[in-house]
């Protein structure tokens, strides 16, 4: 007996294990609601057309209303600040979050950074929406994106997209300089990111 019962403890740590390393998933979103695209130049599609930008790109790939809310040059620190007023007008079901490209070109702590971003994602959960996470890299040399942007995705247990923006701009025939895509590359972060939603379970 006491063997058997070592062995469904066993079992059932596996389970657990199994269950807490599960990608979060997402709310299938309704062909009505709205996906926030939130964040920097890279969202905005600095380096190309508005109509070539990621997020128009998605919104013809996925049929659904993609609101383009990139404002170049915009920090965690100043997307704070905007947030709940981009909330508030445009009430989105789903936000796309990628911001922190500024603050390591300024040089911002990374813990400052890591913390706006929890912030962030504080906040636009207290609006009713879900959030993906998406990483960019650090501007130098083979930068993947840096720890925290993981540690924010486990931690808050939200989807992390932390790879597309990593490859796109390591390959220059995606990119219009160091650190923008141009039109090929927002079209390759665009069908990454809405095979992501489709495998996260949003569409």
């Amino acid at each position: 007996m006491p063997a058997v019962r070592r062995y469904l403890l066993a079992l059932v740590a596996v389970f657990l294990l199994a269950a807490c390393e599960r990608a979060p998933t997402l709310s299938r979103l309704s062909p009505h609601d709205v996906i926030l695209a939130f964040g920097d130049s890279l969202t905005h599609g600095t380096g190309a057309s508005e109509d070539t930008a990621y997020p128009a790109v998605l919104a013809s790939l996925t049929g659904r209303t993609v609101i383009n809310a990139g404002v170049p040059g915009d920090t965690t620190t100043s997307a704070l600040r905007r947030l709940p007023e981009v909330l508030a007008e445009y009430r989105p079901r789903l936000v796309l979050l990628c911001l922190g490209g500024n603050d390591m070109l300024g040089k911002q702590p990374e813990s400052t950074t890591e913390n706006n971003l929890r912030l962030l994602i504080q906040t636009i959960r207290a609006s009713g929406a879900e959030v993906v996470l998406i990483g960019v890299p650090e501007p130098k040399l083979f930068g993947g994106a840096p720890d925290f942007y993981a540690r924010v995705a486990r931690d808050m247990r939200l989807p992390l997209e932390d790879e597309v923006f990593n490859e796109v701009l390591k390959d220059n025939r995606l990119k219009s300089d160091p650190i923008h895509a141009n039109a090929a590359g927002y079209r390759v972060v665009a069908e990454r990111l809405a095979e992501f939603l489709r495998k996260a379970g949003a569409l």
